[in-house]
């Protein structure tokens, strides 16, 4: 095992070298493939990102063509409509013949044409609005009231990690149904809605993390404390547990069995074992957590795979739902040639959630209400790439 200094240094030169080109994955020239659409509806945008103009939409089960990827997005062809539209949303068709522009035998029908921020319109795993969005409640305790201000009657009281279908917004306050049917109004400072349309609640009922094994390798521990943060001396060992133990949580809730790597930040297991464990447990992915560091003022989180077949969908899953904001922004996915991802025979990611080496960042994720909502969006990723 190399030394701590010596590691660390190989991370970082390794870092170097991905952010002096733009930090996107690309298909190969010609290599395209058929894929088929899983929301009820998803806007096609003119560019890889969320901010670019919807060109078009595209329904439940349309076949497209898939020619390029950049930053979890996907260029696409279908019929006569062109753009960028978001990964997540997208199942690759295996040995597809299909034509592109066409449509699954029995597709579910469209939704209204989507105008919130988000990309899609899911099937709904909470509720049956399909226009809706979600969250949880992110304070101990909630009232739920008779309407959208503290002057009317309080009518029900929610803990912590409730999940919420959102009906409604008016002037900072949400109308909410819970999963019992119960509808009202909450204050929207107190509702999460950063994992998307899939929230900690949602992962657990969709079934998707069921019985999956899921390894988690908190990066580092013992002699080696990987990166000491520049303004707050945070130390990356502990952080890493931190977050992996909060991502943990996330997935036994779902159903999935956890096994982490190391427990607590004395133990220092060598490279060569991280990377056998998934073998050892037939785990069905492995997920090692980092933070990063870099000489140059960067910031954002990134997500490493090293084989394209057996590592890039499990990265793509999990960035998508990392780039629908934690708190920092996403930097895309991009090859790794790292041992426990070069060594590991199950599919695997190496996340690097944020730069301890940037204030900014530091400032953010050292703070649990980010690592909660990172470990939300890491179990989001996983679910969907299960299927969920």
């Amino acid at each position: 095992m190399k030394p701590p200094i010596a590691r660390k240094a190989v991370l970082v030169l390794g870092m170097m070298l991905c952010i002096s080109l733009p930090v996107t994955e690309k298909a190969h020239a010609g290599d395209t493939y058929s894929a088929r659409v899983t929301a009820d509806h998803l806007n096609v945008r003119s560019e890889p990102a969320a901010s670019s103009k919807i060109v078009s939409s595209l329904s439940n089960g349309a076949v497209i063509t898939v020619s390029d990827e950049a930053y979890g997005w996907l260029k696409i062809k279908s019929g006569q409509k062109t753009g960028w539209v978001a990964g997540q949303y997208v199942k690759k068709l295996s040995n597809s013949t299909a034509t592109a522009g066409s449509t699954a035998a029995s597709p579910a029908k469209t939704a209204a044409t989507n105008t919130s921020k988000s990309e899609a319109t899911p099937k709904s795993a909470v509720g049956n609005a399909t226009a809706s969005k979600h969250g949880v409640v992110s304070a101990d305790k909630l009232w739920m009231r008779s309407g959208p201000g503290t002057n009317n009657e309080a009518t029900e009281l929610l803990q912590k990690g409730a999940a919420l279908t959102i009906v409604k917004r008016e002037n900072g306050w949400l109308q909410v149904r819970t999963t019992a049917g119960k509808t009202g109004w909450v204050s929207g400072r107190y509702v999460d809605e950063t994992g998307g349309s899939v929230t900690a609640q949602a992962v657990r009922k969709t079934g998707g993390l069921s019985g999956k094994v899921i390894v988690l390798d908190p990066g580092h521990g013992g002699d080696d404390p990987g990166v000491i943060g520049n303004k707050y001396k945070t130390i990356e060992k502990t952080i890493n547990l931190n977050t992996a133990q909060y991502v943990a949580e996330e997935l036994r809730r779902a159903g999935a069995k956890v096994v982490m790597t190391r427990t607590n930040d004395k133990e220092q297991p060598e490279l060569s074992q991280r990377a056998a464990l998934g073998s050892k447990q037939q785990a069905d992915a492995f997920v090692s957590i980092h933070y990063n560091a870099s000489p140059k003022k960067v910031s954002g989180t990134l997500t490493f795979y090293y084989s394209e077949s057996k590592d890039r969908p499990l990265a793509r899953s999990i960035e998508a739902r990392l780039g629908q904001g934690v708190g920092i922004k996403s930097n895309g996915i991009s090859y790794g040639d790292y041992h426990v991802l070069r060594e590991n025979k199950q599919p695997s990611v190496l996340l690097e959630l944020g730069f301890l080496t940037d204030a900014g960042d530091e400032s953010v994720v050292r703070k649990d209400d980010y690592q909660r909502k990172a470990a939300r969006a890491i179990a989001a990723g996983l679910n969907d790439y299960f299927g969920g």
